[in-house]
């Protein structure tokens, strides 16, 4: 068992690694956050959140501390390379997939809480998050824990039998970590998930044995210092923005361009739940007409049910906003394995069968999608065709055909190879060909030029037009966002070592606005590329006074 628990954390980190360093920084929302994290670790200021001059009050402090954890660790500083803080969200989903698959065992047996850490490990949702350095992959281990301490609880209570003592002491630590990281998404959780069961059983006793007082005043310890720090230092800003402006927003409209209506979820999840999608929904309409005889399937589809339809009916909706739900169905996909082959491939009633077929549908779909990017992306993209592209694409499909299985009992040895064509397919997407589609990362190339034209150490970058948080974090925190007559006054104000960004189509007007003090620029480098955040082809040069 315990030969399990650590095969299954170096498996996830094996997953994840491909890509770590490779792959650039991605705008926007990774590049703010390691741009914050980065001015802690240059101004000593661990207690207020900042991009640049302006404060970024979304959420809480948790995984900015984190991730200049990883900086100090690393002996960088702040010249410390993305992969740095990308350790923590390779950290978090490993410690995700250890976490289900302890529950899992504890709950259905070590083989059941394998399969289920082999679906976390490798579903498309966790291997990308592994690569993101955002708050996502944390927030899940956070709910995990918390989950599996309060699985662990409610099996005892309805067996009769004591609760190991550290179980409480899980859930609550791990929902005060999970507010720091990402406010309360973590007690949310719980609380649908007990608000499910109780609707079902109609008994709370059982929480009782969480030891409520004293697991809120752990909260409280966890949580109240920063949240006093911030209040007093930003004088109530914070809660403004956090509360009364993000998380309000999301709520009741669809925030910075994300409101869908209800149904996205559904929509997506063969694509973030590839390859393991259709094996879970199997396991979880099983498990759904087995409710009544299992206390333990209750728990996992309260654990997922009610999270899903709560975030598929808050307007603004991103993909990863349904990730902690997720581990639920990975937990029955392990269930199923305990049950004899008759009880486990049970006929489905009418309306499953055409969930199943429509997630089969889905599976073909992604399957397919995911084996098309492989190869023509290198191809759209930098007009080249990748010999990389032949196994990533064949992995892919190799994943979704062993994936697709008219049996809902899938054994673990499939389960395994189904993870492993995945992880290939990941390593190789994330790793090499993701990497190598050099016009879609316009930031590390403009690094380069800054770097080979640079006149003094102190040299600032003014950038018009190509305003991405990435191009901060990779050129310096100093970096001017501005327009054109932003980077003439700034190229003006220092002519000996100034440098100026803007689109070769206004280098005239930037030499009309510099023609008034006498002065013209130097187009010193040209950067072409496609800024994949907006969609817009770039042709920028970049310029120096001429001397």
């Amino acid at each position: 068992m315990n030969r399990n628990y650590l095969f299954l954390f170096l498996f996830s980190l094996v997953m994840s690694i491909s890509g770590l360093a490779s792959l650039p920084p991605i705008d926007r929302d990774e590049s703010r956050f390691v741009q914050a994290t980065k001015q802690m670790v240059e101004t000593g200021d661990y207690i207020d959140i900042r991009f640049q001059d302006v404060s970024r009050y979304k959420k809480p402090i948790g995984i900015y501390w984190l991730q200049s954890a990883a900086v100090a660790l690393s002996g960088e500083g702040a010249a410390a390379p993305i992969w740095v803080y990308r350790l923590v969200s390779m950290l978090g989903i490993a410690l995700a997939v250890l976490g289900i698959g302890w529950t899992g065992t504890k709950l259905f047996g070590a083989n059941a809480g394998l399969a289920a850490g082999l679906m976390m490990a490798a579903i498309f949702a966790t291997a990308f998050e592994g690569r993101d350095a955002k708050t996502d992959a944390m927030l899940l281990a956070c709910c995990v824990a918390a989950q599996g301490a309060m699985a662990q609880v409610y099996l005892a209570s309805r067996r009769n039998e004591p609760v190991a003592g550290h179980l409480p002491w899980i859930f609550w630590f791990a929902q005060g970590v999970g507010i720091l990281i990402k406010g309360p998404v973590a007690p949310l959780l719980s609380l649908l998930t007990a608000a499910a069961l109780f609707a079902f059983e109609r008994d709370w006793r059982w929480l009782l044995k969480l030891k409520l007082v004293r697991g809120v005043a752990l909260v409280l310890l966890i949580v109240l210092p920063w949240v006093a720090f911030i209040g007093w230092k930003s004088g109530g800003a914070f809660f403004q923005e956090a509360v009364g402006k993000d998380m309000l927003n999301k709520v009741a409209s669809g925030e910075e361009s994300h409101g869908l209506p209800p149904g996205f979820y559904m929509l997506t999840y063969s694509l973030f739940m590839w390859p393991f999608g259709l094996i879970a929904v199997g396991a979880g309409l099983q498990a759904l007409n087995r409710v009544r005889d299992d206390f333990r399937l209750r728990f996992c589809l309260a654990w997922y049910i009610p999270f899903w339809l709560v975030f598929e009916l808050i307007p603004t909706k991103l993909p990863h906003y349904v990730l902690p739900a997720y581990p639920g169905m990975a937990l029955l996909i392990g269930w199923v394995l305990t049950l004899s082959p008759q009880d486990a491939n049970a006929p489905l009633k009418r309306w499953q069968q055409w969930l199943w077929w429509s997630t089969a549908f889905g599976l073909v779909v992604v399957s397919l999608g995911l084996a098309a990017v492989c190869v023509g992306a290198p191809i759209y993209i930098t007009h080249s065709f990748s010999w990389w592209s032949i196994p990533a694409a064949a992995s892919a499909l190799g994943a979704g055909y062993l994936a697709f299985s008219r049996q809902l009992q899938v054994p673990l040895p499939r389960i395994g190879a189904t993870a492993a064509c995945a992880g290939i397919t990941y390593a190789l997407l994330f790793g090499v060909i993701a990497p190598s589609l050099k016009p879609m990362w316009l930031s590390p190339a403009i690094r380069q030029a800054v770097l080979a034209n640079q006149a003094c150490d102190t040299t600032v970058l003014a950038s018009a037009r190509y305003q991405e948080p990435s191009l901060v974090f990779l050129v310096g925190t100093k970096t001017v966002l501005t327009d054109v007559g932003g980077v003439a006054e700034h190229l003006l104000a220092d002519p000996a070592c100034a440098l100026g960004l803007a689109p070769i189509g206004d280098e005239q007007k930037l030499n009309g606005m510099l023609s008034v003090r006498g002065k013209s620029v130097n187009r010193v480098a040209e950067i072409d590329g496609l800024n994949y955040s907006s969609g817009d082809k770039l042709s920028l040069g970049l310029y120096r006074v001429a001397q």
